[in-house]
C-alpha cells in the first residue's frame, strides 16, 4: 500500500509493504516485503531495506544505509553518512552504515556514519552511537555505552 499523499518514485515497492503519507522514496532504493514505512520518512537511492522492517515517523535513510530483515527504527532517529559534512562539498566521503538483522534503534537516537549495529542489538532512546555495537547487546546514552547483554 502506498498512501496517496506519499511521493514514491520507486516502482518496485512490494504490495505487502506500507508507505504512509508524506514519505519520499527515491527510485533506486531497494525495499523488502512486509515493511511499514511510517509518515514523513525520506529514503534515498543507495539504500537497502530488508523484509519486515519498521521505520517510524520522521526518519531519513540516507545513501549508504542498509537495514537488514526485522530491523526496528524508532521515531526521529537520525542517520548520518558523512563524518565531516560541509555545504556544497563535492569531495565528501560516503560512509556506509549497516543495521543487522533484528536490531532495534530507540526513538531520537543519532547514528554516526560508517558503523555496524550487530544482530539483535538494541540502542536506547536518545542515544548517540559513535562505535560499532556488537550483536545481542544493549547500548544507551550519549555517547552510547554498553549497558548489558540482552539475555542477562
Amino acid at each position: 500500500m502506498i498512501h496517496r499523499l506519499a511521493d514514491c518514485m520507486n516502482p518496485n515497492v512490494p504490495e505487502s509493504t506500507n508507505v504512509w503519507q508524506f514519505c519520499v522514496v527515491l527510485p533506486n532504493c531497494r525495499i523488502g516485503e512486509h515493511c511499514n514505512i511510517c509518515a514523513n520518512v525520506l529514503i534515498e537511492n543507495d539504500v537497502v531495506i530488508g523484509n519486515y522492517v519498521t521505520i517510524k515517523c520522521g526518519v531519513q535513510i540516507w545513501d549508504g544505509i542498509e537495514l537488514e530483515d526485522h530491523v526496528m527504527v524508532g521515531a526521529n532517529v537520525s542517520f548520518t553518512n558523512d563524518l565531516y559534512p560541509r555545504s556544497h562539498n563535492k569531495n565528501w566521503t560516503l560512509m556506509r552504515t549497516k543495521v543487522c538483522k533484528g536490531a532495534s534503534i530507540g526513538a531520537g537516537s543519532v547514528i554516526l556514519p560508517g558503523l555496524t549495529i550487530g544482530e539483535g542489538a538494541m540502542v536506547g532512546a536518545g542515544s548517540v552511537v559513535t562505535k560499532d555495537i556488537p550483536a545481542g547487546e544493549i547500548w544507551v546514552g550519549n555517547p552510547a555505552r554498553f549497558y548489558r547483554k540482552i539475555d542477562e
